[in-house]
């Protein structure tokens, strides 16, 4: 299918009400990039995981918005002209979206993910790397999890060394489990029995079809799900409710077991220590990329 991009300039405080507007004329998609990229006057914008951007745009935005067809593009462009809004933005460019092969795009975007030398997360329309003993096929999805961002792959880590390792992960809940994931490399490391539970039941959906792609044996389902107590605790999600559920997290690990969370910013190490602190002494024990693993043993 052929599309024409609306491809625009504006300053920050008007991309809100540009982008509401593109996409009440039937704007098929709308994003918005930094229009100094690459350039002396790039600016950095970040929020908190999880959280909005701080602001909706940049000083010079690059508003692109693609429409089915050629003369929705410059109807859309005639209206938005005559707004008020649109004093101080610009027409860049009306034109066609050159046609690719979009899956064979995306799949090019995600290759195997190293989590040791010898174990990998594989999509599935690669080949395993020789190497890799061990792996995960798993293609992305709607669920967090696929293995690229360093807090799933310091969880990984830590489950494979102590699998490697002839430690016994035991009785194993993944807490907030996404694409389930870390129950997955669980069950590959010996876990004996693995409960997955998440709020969002598309996670749980996501965790049950992953689990029967890699022939792992888990048990999915919103967090009422998870019951007693386990020799191993996992929860990748992120700073704040980690400190908020820290009494409940700590309950499920048997004396003697671990906990071991992720989503966590290195910043914020003195701030789950504090929440922690009644039941357990948390420590950094991996690091990647501005992110930490933090692990106790109850």
């Amino acid at each position: 299918m052929s599309m024409f991009e609306l491809i625009l300039l504006a300053p920050a405080e008007t991309v809100e009400t540009l982008s509401d507007a593109l996409e009440a004329l039937d704007a098929l998609s709308v994003s918005v990039e930094d229009a100094d990229a690459q350039t002396s006057s790039e600016s950095a914008m970040f929020g908190e995981p999880g959280m909005p951007p701080p602001k909706a745009g940049w000083n010079r935005s690059r508003v692109v918005s693609h429409f089915s067809t050629e003369a929705l593009a410059r109807e859309a462009a005639a209206l938005l002209r005559i707004q008020d809004f649109f004093a101080s933005c610009a027409l860049v460019a009306i034109q066609a979206v050159v046609e690719q092969d979009w899956v064979r795009l995306t799949q090019s975007q995600f290759a195997p993910v190293e989590i040791t030398p010898e174990f990998w997360i594989v999509p599935t329309w690669h080949e395993p790397p020789a190497q890799a003993r061990q792996v995960i096929r798993l293609d992305p999805g709607l669920a967090f999890g696929t293995g690229t961002h360093p807090t799933t792959r310091m969880c990984l880590r830590w489950t494979a060394g102590r699998g490697l390792a002839g430690n016994a992960l035991g009785r194993v809940l993944d807490y907030g489990c996404g694409s389930g994931i870390l129950a997955i490399g669980a069950a590959k490391f010996g876990a004996v029995r693995i409960d997955a539970v998440d709020i969002d039941e598309a996670a749980v959906q996501s965790t049950r079809a992953n689990a029967d792609a890699n022939h792992v044996t888990l048990n999915a389902g919103l967090p009422d799900k998870a019951t007693g107590i386990y020799q191993t605790v996992l929860a990748n999600i992120l700073a704040t409710p980690l400190k908020v559920l820290a009494p409940l997290l700590c309950a499920y690990v048997e004396r003697g077991g671990h906990l071991v969370l992720a989503g966590i910013l290195d910043r914020q190490a003195d701030e789950l220590k504090d929440a922690y602190a009644p039941w357990c002494a948390l420590e950094v024990t991996d690091q990647e990329d501005g992110w930490i693993l933090m692990t106790a043993r109850l």
